[in-house]
């Protein structure tokens, strides 16, 4: 007799006790057990249960484009305690999410972790370990010396450590253990085996639903359809049966954020390569055509949400596609990574991989360059990409960007100059018609998101692309290396930021071409052979 029921949602949300600890596995919009969450938070409404709750998201539930997902539970009463690797996020012109709400009005304990270390303390409960020793995040605001990990006055329990082994400091973050997992898959046999066809990734799936078996806890599966037993093809299964006690069947569930559904999302279908729109003109095209150059022939490159995201689609247009293979944190391995909220999909990829198997990959710095965007710079190098008080929902949080960075031998971080402006282009020359409101190169940052102390400490090759100057991180600080043609080093460069800026003695000029809506002509210089 099989193990694993099909119940409704209601009979699914009844599953859920009170004070239980729920891991969800989800990627904003992409695999969401939106339905899920969205009877547990029915089922608080109706009867005021489950209570106190403390949900585990390594990556951010819900999209604020129709996926609600951990917006469904943002309830006093109901959620007690969030840990997130990310949250969802949104433009500024929407309203904030439940969630964020919440957490800035300490309505709820919330911890912001790396997403690829919320991976790992689940792995370490599956198998019964105590937790994560690392050194990822040290001088960050995850060291328990800064925040540790904690986002508001309401979260007050250290659940980062230093400590010190074999003669060295480390974080230690203990494992995470939870009664429940809400996960999400494309088919289920009568068995209960799950399959993920039509997905776009995996994320941790089978790692959320192993923590919380091998702790006792139930696992919880959301489908889009049922089939009978024994027609799955047993390499297909990527969560088996033996693991899972309870499916409900959701048909028409969205592929991932504003798509229903695309095959060449999962895998099913290659498209060609022309069917890719590309970069539309405009500073941002600049930035990332300049963040570009610094590419390698068959470097294997992680890419970030942001501007960094138009990278792949200037290659396009140069005819550089499959010069470089992507590598996204949700899993994707080569292809053409998909841009704005759709983020964290790729068309006519190489491979799919679980998100725990590629942070861990990142975490050991296996590939070759990252390019990511940032929020705020200071003048220790320290960078910001996960909070800014005043807009606090424009930010998802860290996500990845400690497992990546913290080990990475060539950063690239791209963005405007400051928040705001209002910039142009005009006869091949940056035009600033009004600078921006907001300083973005600033004495201090809100949030060490990357240490620059350290980076500068390890002889990480740090470069900052922007549509007015280049910097390059040295020994001493921050140096400019390039400035746009049209912009004015004293009053566009070095008087927009909060601290001094050394100049290069060779200072040049941003190579012209970046300037102009035609074809740049690109190619990529040899890759430099790994030590």
């Amino acid at each position: 007799m099989p193990r694993t029921r099909f119940v409704t949602l209601t009979e699914a949300a009844a599953l859920i006790p009170d004070g239980a600890t729920v891991a969800v596995n989800s990627s904003s919009g992409l695999l969401c057990p939106d339905g899920l969450l969205r009877a547990v938070g029915e089922r608080f409404a109706q009867h005021g249960h489950p209570q106190n709750l403390t949900t585990i998201h390594p990556i951010a539930a819900g999209d604020m484009y129709g996926i609600d997902g951990i917006d469904h539970i943002a309830r006093p009463g109901l959620l007690a305690r969030v840990i997130a690797g990310s949250l969802p996020s949104g433009p500024s012109s929407m309203e904030s999410p439940a969630i964020w709400r919440m957490i800035y009005e300490n309505e709820v304990e919330a911890y912001n972790i790396p997403s690829g270390l919320i991976f790992h303390q689940l792995r370490e409960a599956a198998a019964r370990r105590p937790g994560v020793l690392t050194q990822l995040g040290m001088d960050t605001y995850l060291d328990p010396r800064r925040q540790g990990g904690r986002m508001n006055e309401r979260t007050r329990e250290d659940i980062v450590q230093l400590v010190e082994f074999d003669g060295q400091e480390w974080l230690y973050l203990r494992a995470l253990h939870p009664d429940a997992a809400l996960i999400r898959a494309t088919t289920a046999d009568e068995a209960g085996n799950l399959t993920f066809e039509r997905e776009g990734a995996f994320l941790g799936a089978y790692d959320v639903a192993l923590a919380a078996h091998n702790n006792g806890g139930v696992v919880i599966a959301q489908v889009e359809r049922r089939v009978a037993a024994g027609t799955l093809p047993a390499q297909s299964v990527r969560v088996p049966s033996v693991l899972v006690d309870a499916v409900v069947v959701v048909p028409d569930s969205m592929q991932t954020t504003q798509t229903d559904y695309d095959p060449a999302i999962s895998g099913e279908v290659r498209v060609p390569s022309e069917t890719f729109e590309l970069a539309e003109w405009g500073l941002q095209k600049v930035i990332a055509r300049r963040a570009a150059l610094e590419l390698r022939d068959g470097e294997a490159v992680n890419l970030g949400f942001g501007i960094s995201a138009l990278v792949p689609r200037v290659l396009l247009e140069e005819g550089l596609d499959g010069a470089v293979t992507w590598v996204i944190e949700q899993g994707a391995v080569g292809g053409m990574p998909l841009g704005g909220f759709q983020f964290g999909c790729a068309a006519n990829t190489q491979a799919i991989m679980p998100s725990p198997d590629q942070f861990s990959y990142f975490q050991g710095g296996g590939f070759d360059r990252c390019f990511l965007s940032f929020m705020q710079i200071d003048r220790e190098g320290n960078i910001n990409v996960s909070r800014l008080a005043a807009r606090p929902h424009v930010t998802a949080g860290v996500g990845g960007f400690v497992d990546i960075t913290a080990n990475a031998r060539n950063i690239v971080i791209s963005g405007t100059y400051t928040a705001g402006a209002r910039l142009d282009v005009v006869a091949g020359r940056l035009h600033i018609e009004r600078e921006g409101r907001v300083r973005k190169f600033v004495n201090e940052v809100e949030h060490v998101t990357f240490s620059g102390r350290r980076a500068r400490q390890t002889g990480q090759n740090v470069v900052v692309v922007t549509e007015r100057c280049v910097f390059r991180l040295d020994t001493d600080g921050w140096t400019v290396i390039e400035i746009a043609p049209g912009a004015s080093l004293e009053e566009d460069v070095l008087a927009q930021c909060e601290f001094p800026l050394a100049v290069a003695s060779d200072l040049r000029e941003m190579e012209p071409r970046l300037f102009q809506p035609e074809r740049m002509g690109l190619q990529l210089q040899a890759s430099i052979t790994r030590e």
